[in-house]
């Protein structure tokens, strides 16, 4: 393989999952402060910073984005502003590589915060009342939310590969096993595949259970120039590849048992010289079940069709299954800070790599992750970005 272009150097969840005294903007300072801290730099290091809509004042005129360089105090030679929802934070470690091997920064910050906890935004279930969007006037009136999109998903794979609810439950009851030992998960009880089926049904097939959480909180990483990575004292987490892809309607040509990961998986695997067999730990996008599953298919791990044998029976549980995965216990069980899980994905994978994870979760020599996010929602418009790190 060829030389890290860049490092993860840095890399802080904020602890709370409520977080009703503090303002969305000092949520964004707080896990700035803490990627700073972790990697052993300053924010006077940082010369290029990358945020996404979470930010304050994102809405129009959209100052949001200078407002927050300004809060933070940071002098930049670069600003990515890029905007591709719950994927844009693992997105944005592809993009900070790049500007950092092109020469435009050498230490890139990049922050996620939400509160919709706190500000009473806690269902998931809103829809784009007053869209412009090309496609509002044809779908609004049929009122959407986020758990009909991706129980649709559901119902059709289950139509065409005979993926069971059992199957599905059972990642989710490998998120609690990681999340009963992560203080800081908002459900840290472990559940069987019985709890799972047996919690209320919110849209046919996916059960309460199926759903991930919906917190406040955030976090941040700093991507460094190797020259600065080996200079300080952190272990070197390396970007080896990625990759980044948009699914749509397809001109009507609609499936809705693939995502984009089926475009950006391969990419990242071709740029990082790699094959889904090398990867020691996953960190994958889980808004729900389903999407694990469907995802885990478009990766590489299993054959399309395969996912809901290959989920089963304890296989994605740390120091049981052949793919570790979510070992925080990811948004099924830890936290989706205002409803964008990329970021932690990425956290997490960080922590696996450097050897930092729970010892109960720790997955052995590992030297070789994956972080995958999906912005959107699968059974329509999303991105999907997938990441490859590797520890040196």
């Amino acid at each position: 393989m060829a030389r890290s272009r860049a490092y993860v150097m840095g890399a802080y969840e904020h602890p709370l999952r409520h977080a009703g005294d503090r303002s969305l903007m000092q949520l964004h300072a707080e896990v700035a402060a803490g990627a700073l801290a972790d990697a052993g730099l300053s924010k006077d290091d940082v010369d290029g910073f990358f945020c996404a809509g979470d930010v304050p004042g994102w809405e129009a005129p959209g100052t949001g984005p200078f407002s927050i360089v300004d809060y933070l105090g940071l002098r930049l030679r670069h600003l990515d502003t890029t905007e591709s929802w719950g994927s844009a934070y693992i997105n944005h470690v592809s993009h900070a590589a790049d500007a950092i091997a092109a020469g435009r920064c050498r230490v890139a910050l990049i922050t996620l915060a939400g509160r919709p906890r706190a500000d009473g935004l806690a269902t998931g279930t809103a829809v784009r009342s007053g869209s412009t969007a090309a496609e509002a006037p044809f779908e609004e009136p049929y009122r959407p939310v986020v758990t009909s999109m991706y129980a649709m998903c559901a119902a059709r794979h289950m139509h065409q590969y005979g993926t069971t609810s059992e199957q599905l439950a059972w990642i989710k009851v490998a998120a609690s096993h990681h999340a009963q030992h992560n203080p800081h998960a908002m459900l840290r009880d472990v559940v069987t595949v019985e709890d799972v089926l047996n919690s209320p049904m919110i849209a046919d097939p996916l059960h309460r259970l199926d759903c991930c959480v919906i917190s406040d909180g955030g976090g941040a990483l700093v991507v460094v120039h190797p020259d600065i990575a080996r200079s300080l004292k952190r272990p070197l987490v390396g970007v080896r590849g990625s990759g980044y892809a948009i699914k749509h309607q397809m001109g009507g040509d609609v499936d809705l048992t693939f995502s984009g990961a089926a475009w950006s998986g391969p990419a990242a695997f071709a740029e990082a010289g790699v094959t889904p067999d090398d990867i020691k730990y996953a960190s994958i996008y889980d808004s729900f079940t389903v999407t694990v599953l469907i995802q885990l298919e478009d990766l590489g791990f299993c054959a399309k069709g395969e996912g809901g044998r290959f989920v089963a029976d304890g296989n994605l549980i740390s120091g049981v299954g052949k793919l570790p995965f979510n070992t925080d216990g990811g948004g099924l069980c830890n936290n989706h800070p205002a409803n964008r899980g990329g970021m932690t994905k990425v956290i997490e994978a960080v922590r696996q790599l450097r050897g930092e994870a729970h010892p109960a979760v720790q997955v052995p020599n590992c030297d070789l992750a994956l972080a995958h996010g999906t912005g959107g929602q699968l059974g329509s418009r999303h991105g999907s970005a997938t990441l490859v790190l590797e520890r040196e």
